[in-house]
C-alpha cells in the first residue's frame, strides 16, 4: 500500500499527524504515505494494511469509552469546563476533586448529556458529563470518580489564563546581554565559562550598565565521560545541569582540602586558565574538573551541609536517582547505553547495580546539589545588582538519543524518530536534530509529570526562560529513521496543556517566558502565545514587511517580544554585514540555489536595512560629519545603529549579543552541520581575533559605546 487512502488519512488525523502542509515558500506539500505509516508505527499503531488501518481506527475510537475518566484535564483559572465519565450503563457515579493542598471539592454538577450507550468489550457503557466547580486554585489537583467497586483518578491541572509580566516590565522595558556561557571565560575559570563567571557578568552588567537580565545558552547536562557533546542544544538530559559549569573553588568544602589536595586542584586548573583564541576543549576541562570535584566530594560535610544535601535529594526524588545511576553506569560501561548489558538498559531493572554503585551515584547527586547552590548564587547576585529579571535560562528542544533522558524516559519518547525542521530560507535542506521527541500519547498518560519536573528544575533559580523552538509545543517536525528531513511531517501536541503548564510553573517561579517562535509558524500560534502572556522573539535580520518585502519598520514590531539584531545561529553582526553566513554555507554545501543568487539577494537585503537606518536618522551616510556617535568606520557604526533601531521598536526586552559588543565575527553554530564546522566551540574574541575575558569587558570602549547607544535610544 503506497497511496494515501482516505482511511489512512483519517487514522493520521486521529493521531495528530499532518498529511499535508505549506512549506516556507508557501507551496502545498502532500506527505508521502510511507512517512505517515512510519510515524504511526513509532506510536505503536499498525497501518501496514487496509485491515490493520480499520482495526486501528476502531480501537482508537473505543479508547476513551474504556476509561472512566479522561487521561487528564487541563483548564485555566476561572474556567469551568465539563468532562465525560464512562461507567456501566445505568450505574450511578460519584465525582470529586482533591486539591493540591489535600482539601476536597465535591460541588461538581452533572449536566444534561443524552448520548446513547456504546458496547465496549461486551459491556454497555454510558457517558455522563460533569462541570468543574468554579474558583479552583492554580495547581496540580486530582480528579476522582467512583462507581460501585470501580474507581479512577486523573490529573487536573489549573493554569493561569495569562502569565503576567513582572511589575517593572508592564510599563517599561529591559535590556540584557545574550551569551554562550562556556565561551564567556574569566582568568579564574578552567578554560570554560562557569556559574561564578555568570554571576560576575550579571553583577557587573546590572550594577554598572543597568542591564536587566543575562540570557545564557542551555546549561543542561552533557555526558559524564569524554567525548563531551559540544552542543548545549543536544544535552543528555534537560532536567539536570552540566557540572562542567561548577567553579570548584567556590564549594565550601574546598577550603578544607588538605594542602596537598589543594595543590593538586591548582595543578589541574592552571593549564586551563590561559585564555587563547583556540577552540574550546570541553574534554580537557571536564577531565581536570571531574578529578578535582571528586577530591572535594570526599571532604566531610558539616551536619547542616549534609542535611541540606539530603533535603535536595528528597526534593528531586527518583528522577535524580535515575540520572545519577545513568551517569555512574556510563562511567563504568561507556556510551551509548544501548550497548550496555541487557539488564542495565531498563532503568527499572537496575536495583542491584544501584547497590554496587552507591558511592558514584551519590557523587553525581552531589554534583547536582552543588550546581543548584551555584545557580542560586548567580540569580541572587543578579537581583542584588538591580536586575528585574536576572538570569534567563534557555530550554533546548530535546535530548540526545543516547543520553540519560532517552534511557530513563523510554516510555514517553518516540523510538525510530528524530525531531527536526522542514526547509526554510536559512536551512534550505531542512534539519534533523537527532533528538527523540515526546510521544504525545505517552506524555498524556504520564500526566505530563516528566515535562513538569523538567520545567521546575530549570525555573528554580531563573528570572526568565527562553524556550527554543516554542512552536514544538504546538506541532513538531518528525523525521522517521532512514529518511531525510524533507521526508518528515508535523505531529501535533496538546498546546493548551503544554503552554498552560509552562505558564503555571513560570508563574510559580516568578519568571518571564520568551518563546523562540521563528521559522515556519502558523499565524494563529503567535496570537495564542501573546494571549497567554508569553513573549515572542524578533530577530532583526528576519523581520520583513509582508506587504513591501522590505525591512519591517520599528513601529510595526511586536511589543510582547525579545528583540535582537542577531542569534547564535548566525554570525555576530560584524560577520553578517560581511556576508559570512552565505560564504560559510556555500563552503559547506548547504545552499539549495546558486551562490551568486544567494549573495545578490543577501546584499540587497543588507543594503535595504542600511537605507532604512539612514532614513530614520540612526546612521549617517558614509562620509557625513559626526556629532558624537561612534566615529569608527564600517561595521561598528552599523552595529550601533542597528541596536539603536531596536530602541525604536515597542519590544519589552532587548537583547545584545555579547560577541557584538566586543566585535567578534565568528559564527558560533552553523545549523545543518556537525563535524563540518566547529559548532559551539568558539571562544569570545574581539575584532582582531584576540581572546576576551570577563576582566576585559569593563575596559572595552567598543562595548561601552554600544551599550550607551542602546541606553540613550
Amino acid at each position: 500500500m503506497t497511496e494515501l487512502t482516505p482511511e489512512l488519512a483519517e487514522l493520521a488525523a486521529e493521531y495528530g499527524i499532518a498529511t499535508e502542509y505549506r512549506d516556507w515558500r508557501g507551496r502545498h506539500v502532500r506527505v508521502p504515505a510511507g512517512t505517515i505509516r512510519a510515524v504511526l508505527a513509532a506510536l505503536d499503531v499498525d497501518a501496514s494494511t487496509p485491515e490493520a488501518i480499520r482495526r486501528a481506527l476502531h480501537e482508537h475510537r473505543l479508547a476513551g469509552w474504556r476509561r472512566m475518566l479522561p487521561l487528564y484535564l487541563v483548564t485555566r483559572a476561572g474556567w469551568t469546563p465539563y468532562f465525560h465519565v464512562h461507567v456501566t450503563h445505568g450505574d450511578p457515579v460519584e465525582v470529586w476533586v482533591t486539591l493540591e493542598d489535600g482539601t476536597e471539592r465535591r460541588d461538581l454538577v452533572q449536566r444534561e448529556h443524552n448520548v446513547p450507550p456504546v458496547e465496549v468489550d461486551g459491556r454497555l457503557v454510558g457517558e455522563a458529563a460533569f462541570d468543574l466547580p468554579g474558583g479552583l486554585p492554580l495547581g496540580w489537583h486530582t480528579l476522582h470518580a467512583r462507581s460501585g467497586e470501580t474507581s479512577a483518578t486523573a490529573p487536573l491541572i489549573v493554569t493561569p489564563d495569562r502569565l503576567e509580566l513582572p511589575a517593572p516590565l508592564r510599563t517599561g522595558r529591559a535590556w540584557g546581554f545574550m551569551t554562550q556561557l562556556y565561551a564567556t571565560r574569566s582568568r579564574r575559570s578552567w578554560g570554560i565559562g562557569d556559574l561564578v563567571d555568570l554571576a560576575d557578568l550579571a553583577r557587573w552588567s546590572g550594577a554598572e550598565l543597568g542591564a536587566g537580565f543575562v540570557l545564557v545558552n542551555p546549561l543542561h547536562a552533557a555526558e559524564p565521560v569524554p567525548p563531551v557533546e559540544p552542543s548545549p542544544y543536544l544535552p543528555t538530559t534537560r532536567r539536570f545541569f552540566n557540572p562542567l559549569y561548577i567553579r570548584v573553588e567556590e564549594i565550601p568544602e574546598y577550603a578544607y582540602l588538605r594542602v596537598v589536595e589543594q595543590a593538586r586542584v591548582y595543578e589541574l586548573a592552571e593549564p586551563l586558565r590561559r585564555a587563547t583564541a583556540d577552540l574550546l576543549d570541553r574534554d580537557a576541562a571536564w577531565r581536570a574538573k571531574r578529578e578535582a570535584l571528586w577530591l572535594v566530594y570526599q571532604v566531610p560535610r558539616t551536619p547542616g551541609r549534609q542535611a541540606a544535601f539530603e533535603l535536595f535529594k528528597r526534593r528531586e526524588g527518583q528522577g535524580l536517582v535515575d540520572f545519577a545511576t545513568w551517569c555512574a553506569l556510563a562511567e563504568e560501561h561507556g556510551l551509548p547505553w544501548q550497548r550496555w548489558p541487557e539488564e542495565l538498559r531498563d532503568p527499572e531493572a537496575v536495583a542491584k547495580a544501584r547497590e554496587q554503585h552507591a558511592e558514584p551515584i551519590d557523587f553525581h547527586c552531589w554534583l547536582q546539589w552543588v550546581l543548584d547552590e551555584q545557580l542560586a548564587a548567580a540569580q541572587r547576585a543578579a537581583r542584588a545588582a538591580g536586575m528585574p529579571i536576572g538570569i534567563m535560562h534557555d530550554l533546548a528542544v530535546g535530548v540526545h538519543a543516547e543520553g540519560a533522558d532517552a534511557w530513563a524516559l523510554q516510555d514517553v519518547l518516540a523510538r525510530g524518530i528524530t525531531a527536526g525542521a522542514p526547509a526554510d530560507a536559512f536551512n534550505q535542506q531542512g534539519q534533523d536534530w537527532s533528538q527523540p521527541p515526546w510521544r504525545p500519547d505517552r506524555l498524556a498518560e504520564a500526566g505530563f509529570v516528566p515535562y513538569r519536573d523538567m520545567l521546575r528544575t530549570v525555573l528554580r533559580h531563573a528570572g526568565g526562560i527562553r524556550v527554543d523552538h516554542v512552536i514544538g509545543l504546538f506541532r513538531l517536525w518528525w523525521v522517521p529513521r532512514g529518511m531525510t528531513p524533507a521526508d518528515g511531517t508535523y505531529v501535533r501536541y496538546d498546546h493548551e496543556a503544554l503552554v498552560g503548564i509552562l505558564a503555571l510553573e513560570a508563574h510559580r517561579a516568578g519568571a518571564v517566558v520568551v518563546g523562540e517562535d521563528l521559522g515556519t509558524v502558523e499565524p494563529w500560534v503567535r496570537d495564542y502565545l501573546r494571549e497567554r502572556g508569553l513573549l515572542g522573539t524578533s530577530i532583526l535580520w528576519f523581520e520583513r514587511d509582508q506587504a513591501t518585502g522590505g525591512p519591517l519598520r520599528p513601529e510595526h514590531w511586536r511589543a510582547l517580544c525579545l528583540g535582537t539584531v542577531t542569534t547564535h545561529d548566525l554570525p555576530p553582526t560584524a560577520g553578517y554585514l560581511a556576508g559570512e553566513h552565505v560564504a560559510l554555507r556555500e563552503r559547506l554545501g548547504l545552499l539549495a540555489r546558486p551562490v551568486a543568487e544567494e549573495q545578490a539577494e543577501d546584499l540587497a537585503w543588507r543594503q535595504a536595512w542600511v537605507a532604512l537606518l539612514e532614513e530614520l536618522g540612526l546612521l549617517r551616510p558614509a562620509g557625513a560629519p559626526s556629532d558624537g556617535e561612534n566615529p569608527e568606520p564600517g561595521a561598528a557604526r552599523i552595529v550601533e545603529a542597528l541596536h539603536r533601531f531596536l530602541t525604536r521598536t515597542p519590544c519589552r526586552l532587548l537583547g545584545v549579543a555579547l560577541p557584538d559588543a566586543v566585535g567578534d565575527r565568528r559564527t558560533q553554530n552553523q545549523p545543518g552541520t556537525k563535524d563540518e564546522y566547529p559548532n559551539w566551540r568558539i571562544p569570545l574574541t574581539d575584532e582582531h581575533g584576540m581572546p576576551v575575558t570577563l576582566e576585559d569587558l569593563p575596559r572595552s570602549a567598543r562595548l561601552r559605546s554600544l551599550v550607551n547607544a542602546l541606553r540613550e535610544g
